[in-house]
């Protein structure tokens, strides 16, 4: 048991490790299409490699599961992200990347709520706050001057609120269909929701740019790892941990993209994140401590 809690901690720091990395390959894409394309082609991509990976189609196990994968679709995928991307286009990039990580102080709350073994504990309450600090010393970086945009703010709060609700969907799914399957039935909802966004930004269909290396290089990255292979792994990862633990691990994505802005782009690592890594640590240390009784492994075969 304890094995394969530390297998699904490892992979889940994979994921992370790669999501972490999406913000300079949607940056790089930014260059030569818009948001609503790159997310269209994004997740088209990944729905067909998902196709390829399992090419097996199955009848609808019955309404109210289908429902749950039609608005995890939408949580998970089209509005997360719309909303997220839309935030940075009204706001400061640093009160969205704040207000998006209090996606696992939502989850929590939500999961205490609405599924059963995942109540929270006052370790598990003591330990968000502390990673949730640390995250915003990272973020923030010693420039404690945050200048509200309602708007802007607004989105990205429904942003976080739209994962910890797809995190409290997935985690409740109950199917003995396969994990890629039940990944690929998601991104189906995702791009059938993000067509009405296409009458606000049309989406442009010429891919010559794609011709340049670089760019085509980090639609792949998006479209296999950071769509395929991480969707369908964090999905196993909540399955077995649970949604609150899971999202727990999401703070450490500003660590990891401060690192990787340090190594890659030669930005400045300042004394305010590296106390803000060290409580990020602390912080998911205490709340992944003892598991909550009753809580269980619900991974489809």
């Amino acid at each position: 048991m304890k094995q394969n809690v530390a297998r699904y901690y490892i992979l889940a720091i994979l994921v992370i490790i790669v999501w972490s990395s999406t913000f300079i390959s949607t940056k790089v894409l930014l260059s030569a299409f818009t948001p609503v394309e790159i997310l269209v082609y994004r997740f088209a991509l990944a729905y067909l490699l998902l196709f390829i990976v399992y090419p097996h189609v199955h009848r609808p196990e019955s309404l109210k599961t289908e429902l749950k994968l039609f608005f995890a679709g939408i949580t998970g995928g089209s509005a997360y992200f719309l909303a997220e991307n839309f935030a940075l286009s009204y706001s400061y990039a640093s009160n969205v990347s704040l207000l998006v990580s209090t996606a696992p102080i939502i989850t929590a709350v939500l999961a205490h709520f609405l599924l059963k073994g995942e109540g929270v504990s006052r370790r598990a309450c003591v330990g968000a706050v502390i990673a949730f600090s640390g995250a915003a010393l990272v973020i923030l970086n010693g420039k404690f001057v945050l200048r509200l945009n309602p708007l802007g703010d607004l989105l990205a709060i429904a942003s976080a609120l739209s994962w910890a609700i797809y995190s409290v969907i997935v985690r409740d799914l109950d199917t003995k269909y396969s994990s890629y399957y039940i990944t690929r039935k998601i991104f189906f909802y995702t791009l059938l929701t993000i067509s009405p966004a296409l009458f606000l930004s049309p989406a442009r269909l010429d891919f010559s740019p794609l011709l340049d290396i670089r760019l085509s290089a980090n639609l792949l990255f998006l479209a296999v790892f950071a769509s395929c292979g991480a969707y369908v792994v964090w999905n196993r990862v909540i399955w077995s941990l649970g949604a609150t633990k899971a999202n727990n691990l999401i703070y450490f994505i500003p660590l990891l993209t401060l690192v990787e802005s340090v190594a890659l782009l030669g930005e400045p690592l300042t004394p305010y994140a590296l106390a803000g890594a060290a409580l990020i640590f602390s912080g998911v240390y205490i709340t992944s401590g003892r598991q909550t009784p009753g809580t269980k492994d619900k991974s489809p075969q």
